[in-house]
């Protein structure tokens, strides 16, 4: 009996797992081409870097196609010429014209990290921990036009670490969306497995983060600030100001100890350097002043980078909003 033949649409790191589990692991099936972002340049010398999903797949000799779009005509008959039987798609990077979704034979399938319909959108793991999610995962969705919209295969779930960090959360999802895959392949290439419709009145949605979306605001709950730090780890960082020095907070927790307006430095020790927010207070537990090495927040405190009374926050109203 012949395999499937599928198409493989992803790019960064977390797809890799994926692709891997298809070429690997997935008897009843061959991938024919991968499809994946250009490469980009990076560094003083502006090198250009191959996408991990390009790696990969040149390790296993797969052919790699990396259009600047998938709209153009002459990509889709590329992509045609493949005589597809299912597309899976992790984390591409661009959104699929309805053409490239009808072009297989079977489906079009997305490996996507939430729970749907919860989180749909291009940063779902850090709203997760945005949200305070106490449950997380994995879906397998059938594609179609909408945004994430589509019927749901499968799901993985997990209980979500009070330590997670987006991060991390992303290296643990990237080996759950592999397994899940591998679940469902079969019974989605049999039809044996039926889509689910999602409850479009529960849905919410995570729009692509932003550099200025990392910058603290002790007037929030301290709790809500503790998530940030986390749901922004590593990227783009939680960020705060002394003056006019941008400070990234790289590990936090929540107090109790309140003795001041939002903002202002309450304790700065050997237990670290704790802010007072609208309600509770933030410890800064490990931090990176700009210009520096990262380092505990005691250390900060002892080397009288900050001392009880100081104030944080946003930038100076003469800076941009933008996070360099």
């Amino acid at each position: 009996m012949a395999k499937s033949r599928i198409v493989f649409m992803g790019t960064p790191e977390f797809a890799v797992p994926s692709l891997r589990a298809l070429c690997e692991r997935a008897d009843n099936c061959e991938v024919v081409a991968v499809v994946t972002r250009e490469d980009k340049p990076s560094g003083r010398g502006r090198k250009l870097n191959p996408p991990p999903v390009k790696v990969y797949a040149e390790s296993q000799n797969i052919p790699v196609l990396q259009p600047k779009g998938v709209k153009n005509p002459s990509v889709q008959q590329e992509l045609r010429a493949f005589s597809p039987d299912l597309i899976v798609v992790a984390a591409y990077g661009r959104i699929l014209p309805p053409v490239v979704l009808y072009l297989p034979n079977i489906a079009c399938v997305n490996v996507h990290a939430s729970l749907l319909p919860k989180h749909r959108g291009a940063s779902p793991i850090a709203h997760a921990i945005l949200a305070g999610d106490q449950e997380v995962g994995v879906c397998i969705m059938q594609m179609e036009e909408g945004l994430d919209t589509g019927p749901v295969y499968l799901a993985r779930k997990k209980q979500m670490s009070a330590q997670a960090t987006c991060g991390s959360l992303t290296e643990e999802f990237a080996e759950l969306g592999a397994l899940a895959l591998l679940d469902a392949l079969p019974g989605i290439l049999d039809g044996s497995l039926q889509a689910v419709p999602q409850d479009d009145g529960c849905a919410t949605y995570a729009p692509l983060l932003k550099k200025e979306d990392g910058l603290l605001d002790f007037c929030e709950p301290a709790a809500v600030l503790e998530r940030r730090v986390r749901a922004f780890d590593p990227w783009p960082g939680a960020t705060t100001y002394k003056g006019d020095l941008r400070v990234l907070v790289l590990a936090s927790s929540v107090s109790d100890k309140v003795d001041g307006e939002p903002g202002t430095v309450v304790e700065a020790g050997g237990r670290g350097v704790v802010v007072a927010c609208r309600s509770g207070s933030l410890r800064l537990e490990r931090v990176k002043p700009a210009g520096r090495k990262a380092m505990d927040a005691s250390a900060w405190a002892a080397g009288r980078g900050i001392a009880v009374g100081d104030q944080l926050g946003g930038a100076r109203e003469d800076q941009t909003t933008t996070i360099p």
